[in-house]
């Protein structure tokens, strides 16, 4: 049977003092004498006592906790990201309560509904794919919870917000193709109704409109960007429409379904369809051929959107003018784009800066 956990009153019946002493001597409080004190956190450590944070928040109206709402916890990308803001927090003396959305906006809303009944002294939020709606997050502001968005955001907000330049990596990217020799390309990606799938599109148009090509013009696959719903869309799309020269997918994941389904129908990459992806998964640098991809310094965006949480709430409420922060991601070229003629180049080449946060 586990070992019931010690409370106050037990302290205070151990040391024949009230409750309400032992409280105010275990919240340093300053009517309480010094030796009593002592008495009291010896007494705590040698019942093993561990204080209800969320009771404690209760009372003093504000916790030591930040809520952090991600599409999934499973990705590499926002793993990082939590970890980054985990370091930045942590040191700070603030814990972190994770929560998924899971793509359902119904679910963000629950997520938000319980932080803010938790009274979290601040949220960290990235959108689902779902999401259309911000009254939830309008919601947040209207109890005055410091709010800051990153990568997936929304300018219906004036909020602090963190995001990759997309367009400027999207661009990169596709420059490097159009270098390769390609013309005939497809992009497939996530909805454009979204910053990030919204810039990197623009980046790809960019590009190809400086050689006289309307992207529009080519196949264009917008759509769920998990694995399997881009493999199945691949598997029908080859059954019934000419193979481009290279296929620019806006996610590495949606990339690798389109790498199955490639594969299977026994065609090889890059020498009949040149694929890259996006974010740098770690599999990425594992499959075979290796795929070029775009560095986005998920840790880094962690670390960025933690500092300006805790900006924003050691400010005064009047004090914050909500800002952007922008990171440069860095091309990474790999074997899967790479023309025979370019084989024997390092295939491991990189470019593009370290990321520079810059705000505006």
């Amino acid at each position: 049977m586990a070992k019931k956990q010690a409370t106050i009153q037990d302290i205070a019946r151990s040391l024949n003092i009230t409750a309400s002493t032992v409280s105010r001597a275990l919240n340093d409080h300053p009517k309480i004498k010094k030796t009593t004190k002592e008495l009291v956190w010896e007494k705590a450590r040698e019942l093993n006592y561990q204080p209800n944070s969320i009771a404690a928040s209760l009372r003093k109206g504000k916790a030591n906790t930040i809520g952090m709402i991600v599409p999934r916890v499973n990705r590499h990308f926002f793993s990082n990201i939590i970890t980054g803001v985990e370091s930045v927090l942590n040191p700070a003396g603030y814990n972190l309560i994770i929560c998924q959305s899971e793509e359902s906006e119904q679910k963000e809303i629950n997520n938000i509904d319980t932080l803010i009944a938790s009274r979290v002294a601040g949220i960290l939020i990235s959108i689902s794919l779902e999401t259309s709606n911000f009254d939830h997050l309008r919601k947040v502001l209207g109890h005055n919870i410091p709010l800051v968005m990153f990568d997936r955001i929304t300018d219906e907000l004036d909020v602090c917000k963190v995001e990759n330049d997309d367009v400027s990596g999207s661009y990169d990217l596709t420059r490097h193709l159009i270098e390769q020799g390609y013309r005939n390309m497809m992009w497939i990606g996530g909805s454009r109704r979204f910053n990030t799938y919204h810039n990197r599109f623009a980046g790809y148009r960019k590009a190809l409109a400086e050689i006289g090509i309307d992207a529009e013009a080519m196949p264009v696959y917008e759509g769920n960007i998990s694995l399997e719903t881009t493999y199945e869309f691949m598997c029908d799309y080859l059954l019934h429409h000419p193979l481009p020269e290279v296929i620019f997918s806006a996610s590495d994941y949606m990339a690798m379904g389109a790498i199955m389904a490639i594969q299977e129908k026994g065609l090889k990459i890059p020498d009949d369809v040149a694929i890259s992806g996006y974010s740098n998964e770690p599999f990425a640098a594992l499959i075979n051929p290796k795929l070029t991809t775009v560095e986005q310094f998920s840790k880094e965006m962690g670390k960025a959107t933690a500092r300006l949480l805790l900006e924003e709430i050691l400010a005064e409420r009047d004090e914050m003018i909500p800002r952007k922060t922008i990171l440069r991601p860095k091309l990474i070229v790999r074997e899967s784009t790479l023309r025979k003629s370019s084989q024997s180049q390092d295939t491991n080449k990189t470019s593009g800066t370290k990321p520079a946060g810059k705000s505006k």
